[in-house]
């Protein structure tokens, strides 16, 4: 499906209204057919319950079978209710679900009926990939029973494991974070069945509370049914952790002396340019947390190594503004959930606190330059009803850059049913700018019983930063109102960030900017046998200046999206532009090369694009995307290309292939932009796997590559082996290749918990 996009104010409606009427009135008639009316939501005091069971006897062995005698001897979960597609029916396949609990281990175990098992869709057995397009079952958590935050532990019949952090009421999940945790899967010839293990130490929780929020949900790929315990309705969200059932008569829970070390071993052998000789170097690594209680937890860490991250995708970049490229690094990503600030606010507005920023000098590039971290500290979790963040920490001087201490501070207090209000507070400069500070408070509002099912958002924030030099405008301020529905939804955010709003710790892609962002959206379900949702959106991004005058926007109108039943998707979108840039700017510059450099001048420029795009369902073995996009670019014309293919004979191997073209003819200088990549992943099981991925684009003229083996060799330790190849094309005639860098990196990690 196209990305929303939005439509200008200054453009006439009048054909997209009543293309939009059409295309409703369509639809809505084919929906007089026989449907099963959806079934009413429970008040939200009323939930169903799950008591959890006690392990008694011997262990469980961790096999994906539930063999044990203890499993028919607990309360079950006995089915679950469907979602996709229809609202309230019997699933094809019957789910059932236990749970067993121990002082110090959370036991899950799923048994996942099928009657064709042999239509099963697995695909990947790697850890940390997402399985939307695979069968599997999904688990949600909400340990802190407050409808805000919550744990995602999701499984696939091939043992491969996903995990990810809840935050901002279900609106978001950060798929980037891990815990310590194992689940193993089995196959018959009834279905698949598949036990977890989430160790106490590996979450926090609302200490002296017998329940917790659950939720369960199983999606059978080859049919797209999707089916769940709780929540049974189209317009939530699974991750919504408010509508999620209770898991009842929760023993007292150990997490012993909460105390867990984990040193790290890294050898590094590296040579940085073609005439240097390579260089070995050993070093260490020590990280360290510490429990204060069950909801919180304080960690710390020394010589902080992050070797074991896979590399940045590059991403084309055909505007003026800087790209923000997504937090990886372990340490930052724990609790990340609790900095996060302000409804409405991304990377094309504002991100006021940008972890990124920490340890690498260039953060929105692809390829950024680090700066060692020497210590650093962190504390997050919640005591009572207030979400606590805070983090400290030291980098050492590298060549111009100098040592920095920097810190960040996080309180979101909890009000009402579902709302929250918070302060935000960065101090520090990486760069060793001196009087460097962000203020920040908001407000959310949030409900999901607006109109007795529905959600609604409402939120409001602002900010003022401060540095030693800055002059001008130093707030920002916005709001953002939402309504999100499987049928109809409508948005509308607002952002006014002055001139001199440049966070030290965050990210401002623009300033002396007012944004407005607007979006409606109409996605029918016709109940055909053909198609399962049409998707029908007019929306309209629009930049001006704090005097209201314009000086970006960009509109789109999607006349058809369709989604088959199939799981493929076919769709069209228009899209009108315009920019204002105040200055030249090179939109294609290689690297190295001036004589092929695109320039577009200052000016004022409007115009029209056009995009189709087509999408083969991924259940499939041959799986992948392909759009092409044409129209008026900045008084000249632009053709992009864009493919994505997906090879997946097995679990063993998939292979990913992924191309992008931009050919454009400018006033300013023709140009052809491309970029080339591919994955490779090998994955005897989910806890040892290799994936090489390759990258070359023609504006850094680069081909590098990142091959990366990953094992798991116990639930707390983990070898990583990493080697990085980079080489650059020549300029001269003929091209050739010639090497510039490599890296060959050995990671060694334990965990010791007391």
């Amino acid at each position: 499906m196209l990305c929303p996009r939005k439509t200008p104010a200054s453009r006439p409606w009048y054909p997209c209204v009543a293309a939009v009427a059409a295309l409703i009135a369509g639809p809505a008639l084919a929906q007089s057919g026989e449907r099963l009316p959806p079934p009413p939501l429970a008040p939200s005091d009323v939930r169903p319950t799950l008591r959890v069971g006690t392990r008694t006897g011997s262990d469980i062995t961790l096999d994906g079978v539930l063999s044990e005698p203890v499993w028919t001897t607990v309360d079950s979960i006995a089915n679950l209710t469907t979602v996709e597609p229809h609202e309230g029916r019997v699933p094809t396949g019957r789910t059932v679900v236990r749970v067993l609990v121990t002082a110090t281990d959370i036991i899950i175990g799923v048994r996942c009926y099928d009657p064709e098992p042999r239509g099963i869709v697995s695909f990947t057995k790697a850890r940390d990939v997402e399985l939307d397009e695979e069968d599997h079952i999904m688990i949600i958590l909400d340990t802190f029973q407050d409808g805000r935050s919550g744990y995602v532990f999701a499984v696939n019949p091939d043992g491969a494991r996903f995990d990810g952090l809840i935050s901002a009421e279900g609106e978001d999940v950060n798929s980037n974070w891990d815990t310590v945790w194992e689940a193993r899967a089995a196959r018959d010839d009834q279905g698949w069945s598949t036990e977890i293990d989430i160790p106490v130490q590996s979450i926090t929780f609302k200490n002296g509370i017998t329940s917790w929020g659950f939720n369960i949900e199983r999606n059978i790929q080859r049919l797209r049914e999707i089916s769940r315990w709780s929540g049974i309705s189209r317009d939530i969200e699974i991750f919504q952790s408010g509508r999620a059932g209770l898991l009842t008569d929760l023993p007292p829970l150990h997490f012993g002396r909460g105390f867990t070390v984990r040193p790290s071993v890294i050898s590094n052998l590296h040579r940085a340019a073609p005439a240097e000789p390579s260089d070995f170097a050993g070093d260490v690594s020590l990280d360290m947390s510490q429990r204060l209680g069950a909801n919180l937890l304080a960690s710390l860490t020394y010589n902080t190594d992050f070797a074991e991250t896979e590399v940045d995708a590059r991403q084309t970049n055909l505007t003026r503004f800087d790209l923000l490229f997504p937090e990886k690094r372990a340490f930052f990503l724990e609790g990340s959930d609790i900095f996060e600030f302000g409804l409405g606010l991304d990377d094309a507005s504002l991100v006021p606190f940008f972890s990124r920023r920490i340890g690498l000098s260039n953060p929105e590039a692809g390829d950024p330059e680090k700066i060692p971290i020497l210590a650093g500290g962190k504390l997050n979790g919640r005591v009572g009803n207030t979400n606590l963040g805070a983090l400290v920490v030291r980098t050492k001087s590298l060549d111009s850059v100098p040592a920095a201490t920097m810190g960040v501070v996080r309180i979101k207090q909890n009000v009402l049913q579902e709302s929250s209000v918070g302060v935000l507070a960065t101090a520090g400069d990486p760069q060793g700018r001196s009087g460097s500070w962000l203020g920040g408070v908001d407000l959310t509002y949030r409900t999901s019983t607006f109109l007795g099912n529905k959600r609604l958002l409402v939120g409001i924030w602002g900010l003022r930063n401060e540095r030693q030099g800055l002059e001008g405008n130093k707030n920002a301020y916005g709001f953002k109102v939402d309504y999100p529905a499987d049928l109809f939804s409508f948005a509308l955010t607002s952002a006014t960030i002055g001139d001199a709003v440049q966070p030290s710790l965050g990210f401002a892609p623009r300033t002396d900017v007012r944004l407005w962002n607007v979006g409606v959206e109409y996605n029918p379900r016709p109940g055909s046998r053909l198609v399962r949702q049409m998707y029908h959106e007019a929306s309209l991004k629009l930049f001006t200046n704090l005097d209201n005058r314009w000086e970006s926007y960009e509109a789109t109108f999607t006349p058809f999206d369709w989604l088959f039943e199939s799981g493929d998707e076919l769709a069209v979108e228009i899209q009108q532009q315009g920019d204002r840039p105040p200055d030249d700017f090179a939109v294609f510059e290689p690297e190295g090369d001036t004589l092929n450099t695109a320039t577009i001048p200052a000016g004022s420029y409007q115009w029209t694009r056009y995009a189709l795009t087509g999408t083969l369902a991924e259940k499939r073995k041959v799986s992948g995307e392909a759009s092409y996009a044409f129209g008026k670019f900045y008084g000249g014309n632009l053709q992009t290309i864009k493919g994505t293919l997906a090879l997946k004979p097995s679990p063993l191997f998939t292979i990913e292939l992924a191309t992008e073209r931009n050919r454009g003819e400018l006033p300013g200088g023709d140009f052809t932009q491309y970029l080339h990549s591919g994955r490779l992943e090998v994955k005897p099981s989910a806890d040892f796997q290799v994936s090489s991925f390759l990258q070359y684009d023609n504006e850094s003229r680069s081909f590098g590559t990142n091959t990366r083996l990953r094992w798991t060799y116990s639930a707390s330790g983990e070898l990583f082996v990493v080697y990085n190849h980079n080489m650059r094309r020549s300029l001269g005639v003929p091209e050739r290749f010639a090497f510039e860098s490599n890296q060959f990196l050995v990671k060694l990690v334990y965990g010791f918990r007391f």
